[in-house]
């Protein structure tokens, strides 16, 4: 950490705390997530390396976010990532008003080409949302918190739990717990990403709509969007 200038606290997550820091000799400014380990007897999160693996299968990207460098620190380790002034949650939250057609349509190419390229790199994010997704103070849109990613096995057969995102941005057959997964999600999902207020409320209407999307052979909605045009 002797190399970096600590400028102040970004935020914290479910594995540590971010802070903004300046790099010593170069000025460089980055994001630095330091990960504390509870008991060194269990060693790194399972989370913590499943980011720092996926970021290192891939070349450096303008559609992900940049991992600098990973070093250890006291009881744990740091991660330094390029700095992003803020995510799209931030942006949406704050936004005066709506955002314009041309703005949307820009991040949402962005997210596409990020997408692509990380399953083009057998990627598999499973935990998109506007929190997850960086923007520049040029108005870049960056991929970031590969915390929940999995390098994707070409083998069909291979089963995934259906724990592979945040709970409010799930579709319809993963919510469900479908077993098998694809590198091809719910068509509707990128496009819906929401806060976790929208949370459904009972677990238990489930599988109503379950049968509902099966018999009827809607489109897989994200559930709270599938919750709200079915009426369950």
């Amino acid at each position: 950490m002797d190399q970096y200038c600590i400028l102040g606290r970004i935020g914290e997550g479910a594995h540590g705390i971010v802070f903004k820091a300046k790099h010593v000799e170069t000025g460089e400014i980055v994001a630095l997530k330091k990960v504390a380990l509870r008991r060194l007897e269990d060693g790194i999160p399972n989370q913590a390396l499943r980011e720092i693996k996926a970021l290192q299968e891939m070349e450096d990207n303008q559609y992900v976010v940049q991992l600098k460098a990973v070093f250890p620190h006291g009881a744990g380790f740091v991660l330094a990532f390029e700095f992003m002034l803020s995510d799209l949650a931030e942006v949406v939250r704050h936004a005066q008003r709506p955002l314009a057609q041309a703005q949307v349509k820009s991040y949402l190419q962005m997210l596409l080409k990020g997408v692509a390229f990380c399953h083009a790199n057998n990627i598999v994010h499973r935990d998109l949302k506007p929190a997850n997704l960086l923007i520049s103070a040029s108005g870049q849109l960056k991929i970031a918190d590969f915390g929940l990613a999995r390098v994707f096995s070409p083998d069909s057969s291979r089963l995934y739990t259906h724990q592979v995102a945040t709970r409010s941005s799930l579709s319809c057959r993963t919510t469900t717990r479908s077993p098998l997964r694809s590198r091809r999600p719910c068509p509707w999902r990128r496009y819906c990403p929401t806060s976790s207020s929208t949370l459904l409320a009972s677990a238990s209407q489930l599988p109503r709509l379950s049968s509902i999307s099966t018999s009827s052979q809607l489109p897989c909605l994200p559930i709270h969007l599938s919750c709200r045009f079915l009426n369950v």
